[in-house]
């Protein structure tokens, strides 16, 4: 029974289209899809946040596909995510779950610890690198971190050293950056633009947040704006390795987790989609997991 739901599943993009989904999209996402995000790059993607139950019939979807969204939540709300995702799906369907690799980076950490300690040239720059990689997006404060300013530096140190570990959005985001330190009469003009329309689509909020100042001390309101930037999704909640995100996940009712590269896939034609893969072949985000795990 699930070996002839398997070849269902993966002949489906030669007989007819895929019924997929792509949750917490972000700017990556293939217009034959149904896509979500809780801030849409674009008009193709539905406004949704993933706290809540998905608006979707049961047994309806061939695939569920996230990449870097479920560290985003604490592990119970992540268990009720999975759920979602294995209610939705069809019997025999796919789920693929792309994750930060906490494997991969602590043995990347000893690694670099042990060279930067020995001396040898270059390591200690890839060692600040490796430890802001694990920390800094579980403990920042604010938008981008010590990453973000990290990637400011004109030239970075070890660039290609950081663009191996972080791949195509190396360089976006390294360009994001040089931006955000631009303070040019266009850019002040855009944020200005930018806050008058917050303003006027949010007059409830700035009022609240009027009388926070009013009411709490300023040692009291940076720790509420500090606790609202925290809520917002930026912030990595938890990591997993290969162990426990195939144990999360049989724990949640998949059956058969199997780890691939980011070219590979039980899901046909799976390039194709240029989720987890650049256009050379190339993987859109190095040092990722990539699991798939299919409903029984």
């Amino acid at each position: 029974m699930m070996e002839a739901a398997r070849r269902a599943v993966e002949k489906k993009g030669q007989d007819a289209p895929l019924r997929a989904m792509n949750l917490g999209c972000g700017e990556r996402f293939h217009p034959q899809w149904v896509n979500l995000d809780l801030f849409p790059a674009s008009a193709g993607v539905q406004k949704w946040d993933l706290k809540n139950p998905l608006q979707f019939a049961s047994d309806s979807f061939d695939v569920v596909y996230h990449s870097h969204v479920l560290e985003h939540f604490p592990k119970k709300l992540a268990r009720q995510v999975l759920a979602e995702c294995l209610r939705v799906l069809k019997p025999g369907g796919i789920l693929r779950v792309v994750v930060p690799d906490l494997e991969e980076v602590a043995r990347l950490y000893l690694q670099a610890m042990e060279k930067a300690a020995s001396g040898v040239p270059g390591w200690r720059e890839n060692y600040d690198w490796v430890v802001m990689e694990m920390l800094d997006q579980a403990v920042r404060e604010s938008p981008g971190g010590a990453w973000f300013e990290y990637l400011r530096q004109n030239p970075i140190p070890n660039w290609e050293f950081v663009a191996r570990r972080v791949g195509a959005e190396a360089e976006r985001a390294r360009a994001a950056a040089g931006r955000a330190g631009e303070a040019s009469p266009q850019s002040r003009a855009a944020r200005m633009r930018a806050k008058w329309a917050y303003i006027v689509q949010n007059p409830g909020a700035v009022v609240r947040n009027k009388l926070a100042r009013i009411v709490l001390s300023r040692a009291d309101y940076d720790a509420l704006q500090v606790g609202r930037f925290r809520r917002q999704g930026e912030i990595h909640q938890w990591m997993y390795d290969g162990y426990s995100l195939g144990r999360l996940l049989q724990e949640v009712g998949f059956v058969n987790p199997l780890r691939f590269q980011e070219t590979q896939s039980q899901i046909a034609d799976w390039t194709q989609y240029g989720l987890d893969n650049e256009p050379d072949g190339s993987a859109y985000r190095p040092g990722s997991l990539c699991m798939e795990a299919r409903k029984p």
